[in-house]
């Protein structure tokens, strides 16, 4: 298989062709074999023109009958064709006159478009066409016709022509079969260039719509090495990380058990398993790389704390880094308390932070007085030495990229090693999809509440009810309770019609002027937002109206009632993040879902999921389903990886045989493993060169 061959070596392909398929991802030929079809088209047999439909796609044969050009608005070709049956007209707006000159009456044309309902009776617009003689057969094809993923400048044809070029190589050099196969007669797959081959040229008896929806035994063929290929690389950065040294952990448990105890609240059975795992991992010679998930609620917050008391009675450093300064600053409050009769002050350090404090925490973090240091992606930024740091937590790790994470990492390598690294996460991950993803991390889910806590009663409401929402939070302040409403925009947006947070506190303190509102948004500077949210929680704010800044990490017991406008706008997991706003303390707490009507069928499917289930997993699965896994991984801002062929939503059952298949793999033959991820991603893996 001339797999790592230019695409130059293909006939017809200059530097210009060759820089326009660059945009397509494609650069060596195996990646033309690799670039799917989005669907595929019926040429195999003519269709006569007195039996065509409205809204098909076909290919016609007749005598060219008449061209001619007409003005109706602009400048219209209009050429009749016909056979036995009856007529059609092809219409072309865009055409010159050797284009017009090629329709002579007495010719042939052989044609494929989409049929339409004309003036003059049924007609195709601006349809392929091929010019013939009388008696000269029709372009049928032997296959269905592919339709690629297109970009400017280059045309189906020239795809298809080129596609036809890599298949004949292929045919010649065909590529290596690196499933065993024992593996492939389990599954029963067929072999890699059977299954190329058909996929780009399915013969016409080819299930379309089983190709359609990704899950015919061609593609799953595809699907399932590619999906190997990245768990492969994945568990190859582990065993790597497994080489790697680091700080043993082994001091300090009395301090952990005191600390532990004088807690005014009793860790549950799930977090008390967490913190054994962590405790374990941190006190072996190498880097911990450690997942916890946990919903909302759950208390991820205290087991990192635990983590980090560990690290510092052991004499090393421990950063926190957080994706948003709203949630730093929920932690180093959360922190501050917890610590203080410790003697421990954690130090900020943020990209806003004024340039004399900024010195101040630099020094103290380069110079090993800072034990604890709290911030967020400015942790990693030049300019920032640790002095001997020994542990890393990532909060919300979805919302940082792989290259963040690891440089973090590599802040604090040094002749002891790398730090330990744990990463959170209030974004439960259903288990397939996990083990796809994080693969290079041992994980631990935190699958208990802390005793006391409601489930959210949520409702779905439209926005025409809006002065009957309005009320029940008059009536819920009265008693006491504070509440959350939370706008998707800080100000009125002529292109997208949400409720901006600017006019909905300028509407609710009118309605509401026995109540004290208050309004926060991500334009505000740090202490305008600290001040705000401190407020709110001390209770001189009642009603708090925010953008979605207060996704994650906003802890204020004493709210009960989350309004969140244009929710039919919004994603099943940031919807669920906003819900566990509330929740919090022993009320019964309800989250009012405004939409604006008519609903489509996907936001009425995510408001039915959150209206039937508090589980953070089964909204998790929901939204994996609805939006696949790049928007519930955060994939735009991770780098996690884009697949070619496979989808993660759609293959997660093939997860499970992967899994079981690579751990094969490795075991029998580690240079097998490695072509399988060359093949596939090429010799610098994404993830081992970060």
């Amino acid at each position: 298989m001339q797999s790592d061959s230019p695409l130059t070596a293909l006939k017809g392909v200059g530097p210009a062709l060759a820089k326009k398929l660059g945009k397509l991802n494609l650069n060596r030929v195996d990646d033309l074999l690799f670039l799917l079809p989005l669907r595929y088209e019926d040429r195999t047999q003519l269709i006569e023109v007195g039996a065509l439909e409205v809204g098909a796609r076909c290919l016609v044969s007749g005598e060219i009958l008449l061209a001619e050009t007409v003005f109706r608005g602009r400048r219209n070709l209009l050429v009749r064709i016909g056979d036995s049956s009856s007529q059609l007209t092809l219409r072309f707006f865009h055409f010159s006159r050797q284009q017009q000159a090629q329709f002579q009456p007495g010719s042939h044309a052989t044609c494929f478009g989409e049929v339409r309902r004309g003036q003059s009776g049924f007609e195709m617009i601006h349809p392929e066409y091929r010019i013939t003689q009388e008696g000269q057969d029709a372009a049928t094809t032997d296959s269905l016709t592919p339709i690629y993923p297109a970009t400017e400048g280059v045309q189906q044809g020239r795809l298809r022509s080129l596609t036809d070029q890599a298949l004949r190589l292929m045919q010649a050099a065909p590529p290596e079969e690196l499933l065993p196969r024992a593996i492939t007669e389990k599954l029963g797959m067929p072999s890699l260039a059977d299954a190329i081959n058909y996929l780009h040229r399915p013969p016409p008896d080819a299930d379309i719509q089983q190709m359609l929806s990704g899950t015919h035994p061609c593609q799953q063929r595809l699907a399932f090495e590619e999906l190997l290929a990245h768990y492969l690389s994945l568990r190859n950065l582990r065993a790597l990380t497994a080489t790697e040294d680091a700080i043993a952990l082994t001091d300090g448990n009395e301090d952990v058990s005191g600390f532990v105890s004088e807690l005014p609240f009793k860790l549950t059975g799930a977090q008390n398993r967490v913190v054994s795992d962590i405790l374990s991992d941190l006190a072996e010679p190498h880097p911990m790389m450690r997942l916890i998930q946990g919903d909302v609620g759950s208390g991820k917050t205290v087991v990192a704390a635990v983590a980090c008391l560990k690290a510092i009675t052991c004499g090393v450093q421990t950063a926190i880094m957080a994706p948003t300064e709203i949630l730093a600053e929920q932690h180093l409050r959360s922190f501050s308390d917890w610590f203080r009769p410790l003697g421990i002050t954690p130090v900020w350090l943020s990209g806003s932070q004024r340039a004399a404090l900024r010195r101040e925490s630099l020094q103290s973090i380069a110079g090993g007085s800072a034990q604890l240091i709290i911030g967020t992606h400015a942790l990693f930024q030049e300019g920032v030495d640790f002095h001997r740091l020994g542990l890393v937590i990532i909060d919300e790790q979805h919302r940082f990229g792989v290259h963040q994470r690891m440089a973090l990492r590599d802040k604090g390598s040094s002749k002891n090693g790398r730090p330990h690294q744990l990463v959170m996460t209030a974004t439960p991950i259903p288990r397939t999809l996990a083990m796809a993803a994080y693969a290079d991390l041992d994980t631990s889910v935190i699958n208990e509440l802390p005793p006391g806590r409601q489930p959210v009663s949520t409702v779905a409401v439209p926005e025409t009810r809006r002065s009957q929402v309005v009320e029940r939070v008059r009536s819920a302040c009265a008693t006491g309770q504070q509440a959350y409403w939370v706008c998707p925009l800080i100000e009125e947006s002529e292109v997208l019609d949400y409720q901006a947070a600017a006019a909905s506190y300028q509407m609710l303190t009118e309605a509401l002027p026995k109540l004290r509102v208050g309004l926060i948004h991500g334009r505000m500077r740090p202490v305008e937002k600290e001040r705000g949210m401190r407020a709110f929680k001390e209770g001189l704010i009642q009603l708090l109206v925010a953008t979605t800044v207060i996704e994650v990490g906003v802890d204020v017991p004493n709210a009960s009632l989350m309004i969140i406008e244009n929710a039919e706008r919004m994603g099943l997991s940031q919807l669920h993040q906003l819900r566990g706003r509330v929740g919090r303390g022993a009320a019964q707490s309800h989250c009012v879902l405004l939409y604006k009507s008519p609903l489509g069928q996907i936001a009425k499917e995510r408001l039915a999921v959150l209206r039937d289930t508090n589980d953070g997993f089964i909204v998790a699965q929901r939204d994996l389903e609805l939006r696949g896994p790049g928007e519930l991984l955060g994939t735009k801002q991770t780098g996690l990886p884009d697949y070619r062929i496979a989808d993660l939503a759609r293959d997660a059952d093939l997860m499970p045989q992967v899994q079981i298949s690579a751990e094969a793999i490795r075991k029998k033959s580690e240079s097998r493993a490695a072509a399988i991820v060359r093949r596939w991603l090429g010799d610098a893996s994404r993830y081992g060169k970060v």
